[in-house]
């Protein structure tokens, strides 16, 4: 009979394609995941993975011995995780990434009622507005957007990503407003870059009644950050293409003027990420249960949507 260790740590290396990836979302050195895999495959009499400077490739046998354990695997994690989620509270350091506007401004004032539940918990964040791989890089979560989902990670959806038109009115004193988004090419503009790729970003913006439309913009300035697009529009430098969240506190104290209110662009969901939830430890669940529930007690996903604004 194999033992749990060599079966998951094959599962493991077979979804991230390593044995290193494996070994940190395991809490194990590379040594002992590959040591795992081969006496595995010695007691099966077969060869798994083909190995190679790239990494880790799946067999033929490897493959279909995949997807005969996997299922199982997962079930018994779910049971161990479960077991051990309702035996005592959940406890441990909570790696997080995510940005620092989203960091600051929404999930900051959670945490004191979180860490009052949840006492033996010790969040630690990393602001970057950069997907990340996070089984790679050991994070329990992350909240963002743009993320890839490798296997075994899954995303729970928060809030609409929505962007909108919006300046100073320092700088819209005096002049006329844009009538829809290739307007924004006549006037001064704060741009953004991929944080991926360093390109400016092309934003296609839709209105009311379904019409889109790209964003022209003449930038003075760019940026790879999306909180420093808001912070130039903010001191007049010119019109920025603003994410909702970013932009929702200084629209309610006039600091910022939406334009084009019937326009906006949507760069897709704002979400939660961990890995699948069967293997879920206590502390993940707990930051991802109580997030959730945040979040729709709060109706921030109707807050941040660009269609609820006020006019």
């Amino acid at each position: 009979m194999e033992t749990l260790a060599n079966l998951e740590s094959f599962v493991r290396s077979a979804e991230t394609g390593s044995f290193s990836s494996a070994a940190r979302r395991l809490a194990l050195t590379p040594a002992a995941v590959s040591r795992n895999v081969a006496q595995l495959e010695r007691n099966l009499g077969v060869r798994l993975f083909q190995r190679s400077t790239r990494g880790l490739t799946l067999s033929e046998a490897g493959a279909r011995f995949l997807q005969s354990v996997q299922g199982g695997l997962d079930s018994i994690q779910g049971a161990i995780a479960d077991i051990t989620v309702n035996a005592g509270q959940p406890a441990g350091v909570l790696k997080l990434s995510t940005s620092q506007a989203l960091g600051m401004d929404y999930l900051l004032p959670l945490m004191p009622a979180f860490l009052a539940r949840y006492p033996a918990v010790t969040p630690d964040w990393f602001f970057d507005n950069r997907p990340l791989d996070l089984i790679a890089g050991g994070f329990d979560a992350a909240i963002g957007g743009g993320f890839d989902l490798p296997p075994g990670m899954v995303a729970r959806e928060l809030a609409p990503v929505h962007v909108i038109a919006a300046a100073s009115p320092a700088f819209l004193r005096g002049k006329r407003l844009p009538k829809d988004p290739a307007g924004l090419g006549e006037f001064d503009g704060v741009a953004m870059r991929s944080p991926l790729n360093s390109r400016v970003r092309t934003l296609i913006m839709r209105n009311g009644k379904g019409v889109e439309m790209a964003a022209v913009q003449k930038p003075v300035m760019l940026f790879n950050d999306p909180d420093a697009v808001c912070h130039a529009a903010l001191l007049g430098v010119g019109i920025g293409l603003v994410g909702v969240l970013h932009a929702l506190p200084h629209l309610r104290s006039g600091a910022l003027v939406r334009l084009l209110p019937d326009w906006h662009g949507d760069v897709g969901p704002l979400s939660l990420y961990f890995a699948s939830q069967k293997l879920l430890p206590g502390k993940t669940r707990a930051f991802v249960d109580f997030v959730t529930e945040a979040f729709r007690e709060q109706k921030l996903a109707h807050q941040l949507s660009a269609v609820n604004l006020p006019e």
